[in-house]
């Protein structure tokens, strides 16, 4: 793992969106994760883990 790919988890942990916007900017799994961090925190989460890892 590089140490942009761990910055991107780690903002990712701390605010979903950010990270996932680092990688594909507003591109349809930015606006999924925003939504999904709005209706609840820890599925923002779990999906910006799934797109930036997996």
């Amino acid at each position: 793992m590089g140490s942009a790919t761990f910055i991107e988890v780690l903002l990712a942990i701390l605010l979903p969106p950010v990270g996932v916007f680092l990688r594909f900017g507003c591109g349809m799994e930015f606006w999924i994760d925003l939504l999904l961090t709005i209706l609840g925190y820890i599925p923002g989460i779990i999906y910006a883990l799934y797109v930036l890892v997996g």
